[in-house]
């Protein structure tokens, strides 16, 4: 595992749980979150000293290619996430709960964040919505589920919000989302996602917070940060988010590797002597 003198904790822990991630924020400290959804890319990650790995239900986008993410079903958030924690050895792993899997009830909630922790081994859900989930939020944390509130813009309810658009711009939008990220911080939420907001507001709601924020166009004034790691590293193709910084181009090393394969078959020249018994 690559350990970095940036880390405020001491000692790098045997598994990353939500006590180190509070010691983070009040240390005044950062932390980094990637999507991750099968054992290899995680197990990649996690060597690499990556604090967190979310399975978001973005895989409906960059592994299932579908055109949203409401598609997503309970079976597929157990099956990727159980790959992604065999990956991991240190890694904190939190799961989305998908469409369709907690709006109805507090029951449902509660019902599909214990079946998602107890198949898979995650540490935690994440729970897209508002103060509205407030009652949802307290009944999982009193369940024993960690959960993550997701405010800002939720893709969950895109045909609500009118689609991807940048929430919060509103003149008392810091003050409402102060509001509402204290009520869920008051219901148990044991970190705070906020995407799609603007800088100044994901601030202000960072510092009234004594639980750690995670941000994905928001600005760095959060405690933590999470990108979709195909996006930032180079292997989605078409259109960008524009919060998103590329580290390396996956896709093209990728296409030059399968066009070079190809070729060595197509001339004979794969398998060679050396490549065969």
């Amino acid at each position: 595992m690559v350990d970095t003198p940036y880390s405020v904790l001491k000692k790098t822990p045997a598994r990353y749980r939500t006590v180190h991630f509070q010691q983070i924020k009040e240390a005044g400290g950062k932390f980094a979150m990637l999507t991750c959804y099968d054992a290899m890319t995680a197990a990649i990650f996690d060597d690499a000293g990556m604090e967190t790995l979310l399975i978001g239900d973005s895989l409906g986008n960059v592994v299932q290619g579908q055109s949203s993410t409401l598609g997503v079903t309970m079976e597929d958030m157990i099956t990727f996430s159980k790959a992604v924690v065999a990956g991991t050895k240190r890694a904190f792993v939190l799961a989305d709960l998908p469409f369709g899997s907690y709006e109805a009830s507090v029951q449902q909630a509660v019902e599909s964040g214990v079946r998602l922790v107890k198949e898979t081994g995650i540490s935690a859900i994440k729970i897209e919505g508002g103060v509205e989930y407030a009652p949802h939020i307290k009944a999982l944390t009193a369940a024993g589920v960690a959960v993550v509130a997701h405010t800002g813009f939720t893709p969950q309810s895109e045909h609500v919000l009118g689609g991807f658009r940048v929430q919060g711009r509103q003149d008392d939008a810091a003050q409402r989302m102060v509001e509402e990220a204290l009520a869920l911080q008051e219901a148990g939420a044991t970190m705070l996602l906020m995407e799609m907001v603007p800088a100044d507001v994901a601030g202000a709601v960072d510092k009234a917070l004594t639980i750690p924020t995670v941000g994905i166009g928001a600005g760095n004034a959060t405690t933590g940060q999470v990108l979709v790691w195909q996006d930032a590293f180079g292997l989605s193709q078409g259109r960008v988010p524009s919060f998103v910084k590329q580290y390396a181009n996956v896709g093209d090393v990728l296409s030059k590797a399968a066009t070079q394969y190809r070729e060595d078959v197509l001339k004979a020249e794969f398998p060679d002597a050396d490549h065969s018994f």
